[in-house]
């Protein structure tokens, strides 16, 4: 049976790799190693071009001319983005709560395109929606003013305090239940991923693997708006999927970092 880890889509994967290893390497590349570097996905070269003129036509590259040929850039707006899920990617612990909600009460968006947008955009930052205009989450987003900005959409927005039970609130915005068992079963297909990786596996391999690992720790950013421990059950499944995540993940990095930089050449 086919694992939901081993399936990647270009342009999904083109986010990983400019998130997880450009972004610090001057956050470009040319086309002719994006298309080296999604082989070991089995990402094919129409593919990846197909994905880069979206990226670009989104806003998210800008094509650039480099000693390799042709290439692409990241822009402002994808460093923000990829900032933004570095942080809660690799955060270190949980994040702090000061018992405050950041509440957010957008104008009406007559058209279903925007509002679409703006609803997975709202779920990537870690709002939740309580009515079609009015989204909360635990923490304000430092990527939201732009996200609003760009969408040509005004929004009222509040820094507020629950007079009632936080977890009766989070219970109503969140499905805990839905979010706990998706981490239960990211955490067996990622320990069948790992287990299936020779020892002397080749650097080419481990990025492959390593890319799908994080790919699918990465869809969480969707789901899992980052609450703190206090609103959370106890034993709750993404502390150890988490934890497993970052030991594969810096485990796994060397091998991959360095098939990327021979491909960058």
């Amino acid at each position: 049976m086919t694992s939901r880890l081993d399936c990647v889509h270009a342009r999904a994967a083109l986010f990983d790799l400019y998130g997880d290893h450009l972004r610090s390497r001057g956050g470009q590349a040319s086309v002719a190693a994006l298309v080296r570097l999604m082989k070991p996905l089995e990402i094919a070269a129409p593919a990846v071009r197909t994905a880069v003129s979206r990226m670009v036509r989104q806003g998210w590259l800008r094509p650039i001319r480099l000693p390799q040929g042709a290439g692409y850039a990241v822009t402002p707006k994808c460093v923000r983005r990829l900032d933004e899920a570095a942080l809660r990617i690799y955060r270190a612990g949980t994040l702090t709560w000061h018992g405050r909600w950041h509440l957010i009460v957008l104008e009406p968006v007559k058209e279903r395109p925007r509002r679409e947008r703006l609803r997975a955009d709202l779920t990537f930052l870690g709002y939740a929606a309580l009515s079609e205009t009015t989204w909360i989450g635990p923490r304000s987003s430092v990527e939201l003013d732009n996200l609003l900005e760009g969408e040509g959409v005004r929004a009222d927005r509040f820094d507020s305090v629950l007079e009632g039970d936080p977890c009766e609130l989070v219970a109503r915005a969140w499905d805990l239940t839905a979010i706990g068992e998706a981490y239960e079963h990211w955490h067996a297909e990622a320990v069948t991923l790992i287990s299936t990786l020779p020892e002397a596996a080749p650097d080419d391999q481990v990025f492959a693997t390593r890319s799908r690992l994080v790919h699918g720790w990465r869809n969480f950013l969707f789901r899992d708006p980052g609450l703190p421990p206090e609103l959370l059950p106890a034993g709750w499944p993404g502390e150890k999927a988490r934890a497993y995540f970052e030991q594969e993940a810096a485990r796994l990095l060397p091998a991959a970092a360095a098939f990327v930089d021979r491909e960058l050449l």
